[in-house]
C-alpha cells in the first residue's frame, strides 16, 4: 500500500513539475507576443495541473490580448473558484466585464483590487475609470424620457455633408448601395481604411427605414430545393465575416444568408462588420436577414 501511494505521490510530483515547465515555456511566448502559443501552452500545463489558479489567471491574460474576452472571463473566474484570495484573478475578471461592458461587476472585483491593494496605482485608476462609467450609465437611466427620445437620424443633414477631394474610397451611386460599392467597401476595409462618414451616414440612415419596416417576428420560406446559409456570432471579427464570404460565395437573391446577433461586440472592427452587413442587407432585403442583437 505504502509503494502505491509513494508512487501515486511521485506521479504527481512528476506532472507538477512538467506543468511548470510548460508555463514557463507559455510565458516565453507571452512576453514575444504570442499569445496564441501561450494560450497553447498554458492549456497544455492545465491538463497536467487543472487546479492552478496561476494558470488559468495566465491563460485569462493571453485571452485578453487576443480580445477573447469570453474566454478570459471564464479563466478568470476559475482561478477564483480555486482560490478565492488570488487578487490577480479579480484583476483579470473585472478586465474581462469591463471590455463586455459589465461595468458593475468589473467594479465590484476592482474594488476588491484596491482594498487588498490600496497603493497599486493601475488598479486604483481602472477602478476610477469604471466607477465613473458606472455612475454615468445610472445619470442616463435617470435622466431618460420617453417623451424626450428623439432619433439623432432627424438631426442629421447628410446632403449638406462633404466629401474632401482628397478621399479616394467607395462612394455610393447616387445616394443608393450597390454591388459595386459593398465590394468597394470590403476591400477597403480589408486594407484597414476608414469610410467616409457620409456615405456610413447614408448606409445607416437608409438601413434603419428598412429594419423598422419589419414585424418582431419574421418569417422566412424556403423552398425544398433552396437553402439559406446560417452564421454565428460575428463578434466584431471582420476577416472572419470575408472568410465566410470566400468560402461561401457572397450574399445574392440565390444565396442567402442569415447572421445571429452579436455583430459588433469584443472585436475590434464593429464598424467594419456592421456597415458590411447593413450594405448587404439594403442589397437584398428579402435574402439577407440580421436577428436582433449587439
Amino acid at each position: 500500500m505504502a509503494d502505491v501511494t509513494n508512487s501515486g505521490r511521485e506521479k504527481m510530483a512528476e506532472e507538477e513539475r512538467s506543468a511548470e515547465e510548460l508555463k514557463e515555456k507559455a510565458n516565453k511566448y507571452f512576453k514575444e507576443k504570442d499569445y496564441e502559443k501561450a494560450i497553447k501552452y498554458y492549456t497544455d500545463a492545465l491538463e497536467l495541473n487543472p487546479e492552478n489558479a496561476i494558470y488559468y489567471s495566465n491563460r485569462s491574460l493571453a485571452y485578453l490580448r487576443t480580445e477573447c474576452y469570453g474566454y478570459a472571463l471564464a479563466d478568470a473566474t476559475r482561478a477564483l473558484e480555486i482560490d478565492k484570495s488570488y487578487i490577480k484573478g479579480y484583476y483579470r475578471r473585472a478586465t474581462s466585464n469591463m471590455a463586455l461592458g459589465k461595468f458593475k461587476a468589473a467594479l465590484k472585483d476592482y474594488e476588491t483590487v484596491v482594498r487588498v491593494r490600496p497603493n497599486d496605482k493601475d488598479a486604483k485608476m481602472k477602478y476610477q475609470e469604471c466607477n465613473k462609467i458606472v455612475k454615468q450609465k445610472a445619470f442616463e437611466r435617470a435622466i431618460a424620457s420617453d417623451d424626450l427620445k428623439k432619433s439623432v437620424v432627424d438631426s442629421l443633414d447628410i446632403e449638406n455633408m462633404m466629401i474632401e477631394d482628397d478621399y479616394a474610397g467607395p462612394k455610393l451611386e447616387e445616394g443608393k448601395v450597390t454591388l459595386k460599392f459593398v465590394k468597394e467597401m470590403m476591400a477597403w476595409f480589408k486594407e484597414q481604411k476608414k469610410l467616409h462618414r457620409k456615405c456610413a451616414y447614408q448606409i445607416l440612415v437608409q438601413v434603419k427605414e428598412v429594419l423598422a419596416k419589419l414585424p418582431s417576428l419574421v418569417e422566412i420560406t424556403l423552398k425544398e430545393t433552396e437553402k439559406i446559409t446560417i452564421c454565428g456570432d460575428t463578434h466584431g471579427q471582420f476577416y472572419d465575416l470575408l472568410n465566410i464570404f470566400e468560402l461561401n460565395g457572397l450574399p445574392s437573391e440565390t444565396n442567402p444568408y442569415l447572421f445571429n446577433g452579436d455583430f459588433v461586440d469584443r472585436g475590434s472592427f464593429s464598424v467594419e462588420v456592421i456597415l458590411t452587413l447593413f450594405g448587404f442587407k439594403l442589397l437584398y432585403p428579402n435574402c439577407f436577414h440580421l436577428l436582433r442583437g449587439e
